[in-house]
């Protein structure tokens, strides 16, 4: 009987250290998952020829949320793992890159230009060896274009127009969270 006493104090006992824990940390921040989403097309969906090269060309609306709090900044990535032919991929081609976005930034509109990009922001050469968006252009079958956001636990330093490569070896121990978007092309006829 004394053993049941004491082990019933001692549940009492931790629940109560337990429950006050959590009161006193009312305003304690849950955990978000990064997400990355756009208006354009769904995940796993067709991007509409709008912003391919069969249309105008022009980069498609981002927003995001979930950025964990102690990020300092974001990255975007937009390539396409499927060139030249998805049935015999030989390289991953570049479409977008964008560094040092500032945290509160919810997004991206649509045809979003360097003029465009919040303050501070820097732009990667994408494969088309320029700066800013090039749209999906598969010269044959369907490829998946994975539109891919970084969280960083830091600012990176002035990297001028670097490749793809160069950003993500400067992000490299930094990435505190990471979300995808993937949507699909093919060129019509």
């Amino acid at each position: 009987m004394q053993r049941i006493t004491l082990l019933i104090r001692f549940i009492f006992f931790h629940t109560l250290i337990n429950f006050n824990w959590a009161v006193d940390r009312p305003h304690a921040e849950v955990a978000m998952t990064l997400s990355i989403t756009s208006s354009a097309f769904t995940n796993g969906g067709e991007i509409p020829a709008k912003y391919t090269c069969q249309g105008e060309d022009i980069a498609p609306p981002l927003q995001w949320t979930g950025v964990p709090g102690d990020t300092r900044s974001l990255v975007l990535i937009v390539d396409d793992p499927d060139a030249p032919d998805p049935d015999a991929p030989r390289m991953t081609w570049v479409h977008w890159v964008i560094y040092n976005i500032p945290p509160e930034a919810e997004g991206l509109p649509e045809s979003a230009t360097a003029s465009d990009l919040p303050s501070g922001t820097g732009e990667g050469l994408n494969d088309w060896k320029r700066t800013g968006y090039g749209g999906p252009c598969p010269p044959i079958g369907r490829h998946r274009y994975f539109h891919k956001l970084y969280a960083l636990d830091s600012l990176l330093p002035d990297l001028k127009q670097p490749t793809k490569a160069a950003v993500e070896a400067a992000m490299k121990g930094h990435v505190i969270g990471q979300a995808e978007l993937v949507g699909t092309y093919q060129k019509s006829r």
